[in-house]
């Protein structure tokens, strides 16, 4: 009992922090630079291109919100969505599983790494004057925040084939 009102504490949490980048900061930032997406919300990546046009767009409130508002925020989700998924699958799989049921819980934790690994490559961009950022930075920080998408969704999908096995095991006459 001890272990589902922790979780559902933790899950209040996480979710008061996703809803409150999804429907107040990313939102702020995108009208910040004329309704362009925020390099967080581009799961498939973005080019070169496509960011030297958001931060020229971008205006320079809106940057230093993306700096201070959005990355405070995007500092305590990560591992805030991570321990979440990871305490979930961790419940949800058999004990019988034994070790496995560490392994598996542990997936999570890359999404953790690499998000964090995005704000770094995103705060760098944000830093610096349009000119000065380069194809380099621009691919370092698009790649990072593919991984993250990648290793969300797996995490995600084996969250949600342990709750349709839990739910199959609760609901079968």
């Amino acid at each position: 009992m001890r272990k589902r009102l922790l979780f559902w504490f933790l899950f209040t949490i996480t979710m008061s922090v996703y809803l409150t980048m999804m429907l107040w900061s990313l939102p702020k930032i995108s009208r910040q630079a004329d309704g362009m997406i925020p390099f967080d919300l581009r799961p498939s990546g973005y080019s070169f291109e496509e960011a030297v046009g958001f931060l020229t767009v971008l205006s320079a409130e809106g940057r230093l919100f993306y700096l201070d508002v959005q990355h405070d925020l995007d500092f305590a989700y990560p591992i805030l969505l991570a321990a979440t998924l990871g305490f979930a699958i961790y419940l949800l799989t058999p004990g019988s599983w034994g070790l496995l049921k560490l392994v598996i819980s542990i997936v999570v934790i890359p999404s953790a790494v690499f998000d964090y690994l995005e704000n770094q490559a995103v705060a760098q961009m944000l830093h610096l004057n349009v000119e000065a950022v380069t194809s380099q930075l621009v691919d370092t920080a698009s790649r990072w925040t593919v991984l993250k998408a990648i290793s969300t969704t797996l995490a995600a999908a084996i969250l949600l084939i342990l709750l349709i096995r839990w739910a199959w095991q609760q609901f079968k006459l």
